[in-house]
């Protein structure tokens, strides 16, 4: 099962019963644009709890296309890591 934006704003809303579902809406937006303005900016994302996102650059390399077997140069670029926190790492691990 994929949890979606939309399964997250229905539960902000069903657990703040204060919150109408605009607002709820408005909450979850501005938490995704503050985190993603933060890794877009090379800063990393910790959330106690819940596990930190990285920002790390990577070099450009040597490829291949699989299709082709063609060598190919990958370009350099940033990606995104995440590291789950041990409090989640350890309840991901009891839940089976």
């Amino acid at each position: 099962m994929t949890l979606t934006k939309a399964d997250i704003v229905q539960q902000v809303y069903k657990n703040h019963e204060s919150l109408t579902k605009a607002q709820a809406t408005d909450s979850v937006e501005a938490f995704l644009k503050i985190s993603k303005d933060a890794l877009i900016g090379g800063s990393d994302l910790l959330l106690s709890g819940f596990g930190k996102f990285n920002v790390k650059d990577k070099n450009s390399r040597r490829g291949r296309n699989p299709q082709t077997g063609d060598e190919l140069t990958l370009d350099a670029r940033r990606v995104v890591t995440f590291k789950p926190s041990g409090i989640l790492r350890d309840k991901i691990n009891s839940a089976n």
